[in-house]
């Protein structure tokens, strides 16, 4: 559950998670029967956005059914698919989580996050409050429209591959491969690690 940093285990900016945290959350994971192991992506451009991220997180922590075990630094990134300057930047991260949830319940519950944050379906590429995007769900691959898994434009997004290959740099994307030669390929433009930021795992 401790972040890794790809700057080297001294990077001031990137702090353990304390032991006493990482023992709590194994464990809970004992008394989940059979949990896959999935990766949600978090974004927000409205309001206090770091608060909002923060408060997905919990949500995610509280929900049953759930162990966050890991969750990244804290990216700004240039709206995805808009004129530049044309909406305020994201701030973007990315969780790891256990859960014995099966991907539509994952799916519904990730809606029900968005909602409580007010987000609003109107405009792709709109700004929203919170988004709250299942990346993959343990090697799962599903052409359903409702759920595509894993993510259909995960491989392209630096803003999702970045902080993910953070806290997992051994992590593959189910169908793509390894997500830090994904992050090799794509451009970085416009994708700052905010150094200054962070988000608190569940206690």
């Amino acid at each position: 559950m401790t972040r890794p940093s790809a700057q080297g285990p001294t990077d001031p900016t990137v702090q353990p998670v304390p032991a006493s945290v990482v023992e709590r959350v194994d464990a809970a994971d004992t008394t989940l029967h059979n949990p896959k192991r999935a990766v949600l992506s978090l974004g927000a451009n409205l309001g206090n956005r770091l608060e909002t991220l923060q408060g997905a997180v919990d949500a995610l922590a509280d929900t049953p059914g759930v162990r966050v075990k890991a969750v990244s630094p804290v990216y700004e990134t240039e709206p995805w698919g808009v004129e530049p300057s044309s909406q305020p930047s994201y701030f973007n991260a990315v969780v790891v989580l256990r859960t014995t949830l099966p991907p539509s319940s994952l799916l519904e519950r990730a809606h029900a996050v968005e909602e409580a944050f007010r987000r609003v379906r109107d405009e792709r590429w709109g700004p929203r409050t919170l988004d709250v995007d299942i990346v993959s769900y343990a090697d799962v691959r599903s052409d359903d429209p409702h759920l595509t898994l894993p993510h259909p434009r995960a491989h392209e997004r630096a803003f999702v591959l970045a902080p993910w290959h953070d806290i997992d740099p051994g992590a593959e994307l189910p169908g793509r491969g390894p997500v830090g030669e994904l992050l090799d390929a794509v451009t970085r433009e416009g994708v700052v690690l905010r150094e200054d930021l962070e988000l608190r795992p569940p206690e």
